[in-house]
């Protein structure tokens, strides 16, 4: 029996054949219109809330009632799906484990299919591991986090599911098994099957997934309602239509998320022709500034207006075992943020590591009244279009840019040897924080940004800086790892996603590629 054969069974594989020609055609007419924004954003067209849904945002209304499990979602831990880490992060004191099949995964069809089988076993609480070089083994507490899982963005295809001569869409791929193999089981055990939607640019696209849920679920059997989904707002244009987003969900949203890495590299990337909207260091873009405040508080009041949590964003540090100092510098960070969040009313936060658990948890269970905070409407808060667009002030510095470089190369080199969240340099990184190293240094090149410590920054300056710090990173690093990021920088058109070209690398590395 081939190891793959209980998740690509032949019933599972006709549900999710069923809605790839359903839905597939919907979601290359959405990536399609995802282009033509970004035409029109590129000719001058800015962005706003849109006149034509206006009654969406002023009329009064609530999306449906939340099941009792998610009711208190304080902490949430996220990670990839390996079987060592869904134990981990499911026994590590957090409401909720946020399974992630996107940016911390890198989509070989090993990783994914395993995955897979990792999570009907989690589901089942039959899930075991056992590390090979110390022999301990891995099992689940009695209680555990909450499971919910993250499928792949609309824009990501899967090679290996191919229907009627086309790539089936990942996200449907990734969604259908799991929904597919766990849903009754999961109702059986008083929970539901529960997931984070990533990348979302519009409310037609969770229009989309709206009409997929009620499908996936008139094919089970099960009463729609059933699938619960929390939305990242992890794109600039989503910020103008958050409104519309819990709309169109409004019967199966579990509400909005801060996707704040995401979010920063979308900023780049939709801004990166205007000379005004030049960010500074990465690490200067932070949660009380400029556009990442504005939207913060914004999904603050829009979900507490219609009756739904407003979930915080990711803490990327990591915990520093070989120096109590830096540990002691990263907790206090971690603790900081955390007391942003809870104290402008979000209802729970993200955390990457197990160890940063009873940190969060303990900021939030001093300052939460009751398992949430929906009653805070934030009533005082007023966001315009211009403060979603606020640069916030800052440099551009010779570390900054040399971070950027060894990081995004690093990732890179892990993601294509099908690793999808690396520790670099005591912060847990992954696609987004990837993203925006690539997209700052070709936001900076683009326009001859003044780089503290080394002067205008051209083309020539750039390779040297990169073919410097490749060196220092020496065997390291592969050299289709620098040649992939270094073309991503260099590029004259800024590539959407890294993940796109590195995709096609990585799916050619795979021995078989079923067809159904």
């Amino acid at each position: 029996m081939h190891r793959y054969d209980a998740v690509l069974t032949a019933p599972a594989r006709e549900f999710v054949t069923t809605l790839v020609r359903r839905f597939a055609p919907q979601i290359a007419a959405l990536l399609q219109e995802r282009q033509r924004r970004w035409q029109a954003l590129d000719a001058g067209q800015g962005l706003d809330f849109l006149p034509e849904t206006r009654a969406v945002r002023e009329s009064e209304w609530s999306v449906a009632p939340l099941p009792a499990d998610l009711v208190d979602r304080r902490v949430e831990i996220t990670g990839p799906v390996d079987a060592k880490m869904i134990i981990n992060a499911l026994n590590s004191g957090a409401q909720v484990f946020m399974a992630d099949f996107e940016d911390s995964t890198a989509p070989t069809w090993d990783n994914l299919m395993s995955g897979q089988a990792n999570l009907m076993g989690a589901v089942r609480r039959t899930l075991r591991f056992v590390a090979a070089e110390t022999g301990k083994e891995y099992a689940l507490r009695e209680r555990t986090a909450v499971l919910m899982v993250r499928p792949r963005g609309l824009h990501l295809p899967e090679r290996h599911f191919v229907v009627d001569g086309k790539p089936a869409p990942g996200s449907l791929v990734d969604f259908g098994l799991y929904f597919f193999h766990n849903c009754r089981e999961l109702l059986q055990r008083g929970t539901g099957p529960y997931f984070y939607l990533p990348k979302l640019e519009s409310h037609l696209e969770a229009r989309l997934w709206n009409e997929v849920f009620l499908a996936a679920q008139a094919a089970l059997g099960v009463p729609p309602g059933t699938i619960k989904a929390t939305c990242l707002i992890e794109t600039l244009p989503a910020a103008f239509e958050m409104d519309e987003i819990l709309y169109e969900l409004r019967q199966h949203s579990a509400g909005l998320n801060c996707g704040r890495w995401d979010y920063i590299f979308s900023f780049i990337k939709k801004r990166r022709l205007d000379p005004h909207a030049v960010l500074p260091d990465r690490a200067q873009v932070t949660m009380d500034k400029g556009f990442l405040r504005a939207y913060a508080q914004l999904l603050i009041k829009t979900c507490h207006r219609r009756g739904v949590h407003a979930m915080g964003g990711m803490a990327a540090q990591i915990p520093i075992k070989d120096n109590p100092e830096k540990n002691a510098e990263a907790l206090a960070r971690v603790r900081a943020d955390k007391l942003r969040e809870v104290g402008d009313g979000h209802d729970g936060t993200w955390v990457a590591h197990p160890g940063l658990c009873p940190v969060a948890s303990a900021v939030f269970t001093e300052h939460l009244t009751g398992p949430n905070q929906l009653h805070k409407k934030r009533e005082d808060v007023q966001v315009t279009r211009d403060d979603l667009l606020a640069v916030p002030a800052g440099t551009i510095t010779e570390g900054g840019l040399r971070h950027n470089i060894r990081v995004g190369v690093q990732y890179v080199d892990a993601w294509l040897r099908g690793v999808g969240c690396v520790p670099l340099y005591n912060l847990m990184e992954d696609a987004a924080t990837a993203e925006i190293c690539r997209a700052q240094l070709w936001q900076w090149l683009r326009h001859g940004a003044n780089v503290v410590g080394l002067g205008p920054l051209h083309a020539d300056r750039l390779r040297a800086v990169i073919a410097e710090e490749v060196a220092q990173l020496g065997s390291g690093v592969s050299p289709r790892a620098v040649e992939l990021f270094s073309g991503l920088v260099f590029s004259p058109d800024f590539v959407e996603f890294l993940t796109v070209p590195a995709y096609e690398w990585l799916a050619r590395q795979d021995e078989t590629l079923p067809k159904e």
